[in-house]
């Protein structure tokens, strides 16, 4: 267990542990692009909620979850709690890989309607491989889906994430913040811009319609009277 140190009990934008890494500046970015985007479509789909297809409806439910979770890995990031953040990925990127997949197989979306089971739906390794497109690294999933399955389900190598040094020198396992760990920060926020750019892009694909700011409506896409 790590040993405690003097830190304000809560973090604001000015003096969280890792302001300034760049990755984060970028993560940053990218949840102002996806917010906005997201705005623009909640204001199209409460004005044609009799209009949405089977997909945009999907997406309705879908997307929202993902920004939202997004948001949530940044505060996480922001409050030095590294590890739940990166327990967070995995549900990011599995709405980043549930709405890709959908995207490229229209056929599947009907599924998804009847409750996306267990024993019907694809694995996240295949809905990953379609969100690479023709070119991605066909081990690359399964090396994403291994890597989190250990941070999720808490085996062994699990332990790894949490791993800290002491002032002394010591090794320790974090219980609560980590605060001296910025290249773990940085990788956070990397890997969880590139999935939040994947759902704001999804977003456009599915909303083409809204890709033009809104002039009037606010709220949450997923707040859509369909």
């Amino acid at each position: 267990m790590s040993e405690p140190s003097c830190s304000p009990a809560v973090f604001t934008p000015d003096n969280e542990p890792y302001l300034g890494l760049p990755t984060l500046v970028a993560f940053d970015q990218a949840i102002v692009w996806a917010l906005e985007g997201n705005g623009n479509v909640a204001a199209w789909t409460h004005a044609h909620s009799d209009e949405l297809s089977s997909l945009q409806l999907a997406a309705c439910q879908i997307i929202p979850q993902g920004i939202n979770i997004a948001l949530s890995i940044r505060e996480l990031v922001r409050q030095g709690y590294l590890f739940p953040a990166m327990v967070l990925m995995r549900p990011l990127i599995e709405r980043a890989a549930v709405i890709s997949y959908l995207c490229g197989n229209p056929q599947a979306v009907a599924l998804w309607h009847a409750g996306w089971k267990h024993s019907q739906r694809p694995s996240l390794r295949t809905m990953l491989r379609t969100m690479g497109g023709p070119a991605c690294d066909p081990d690359a999933a399964s090396k994403v889906c291994e890597a989190h399955n250990h941070i999720v389900h808490g085996d062994p190598v699990a332990s790894y994430y949490n791993l800290i040094h002491l002032g002394d020198g010591r090794p320790a396992y974090a219980s609560s913040k980590m605060l001296d760990s910025p290249d773990a920060a940085a990788a956070i926020a990397a890997e969880a811009l590139c999935y939040l750019v994947v759902v704001a892009a999804r977003m456009t694909h599915v909303f083409p319609e809204a890709a033009v700011p809104a002039r009037s409506g606010d709220g949450d896409i997923g707040d859509t009277d369909g």
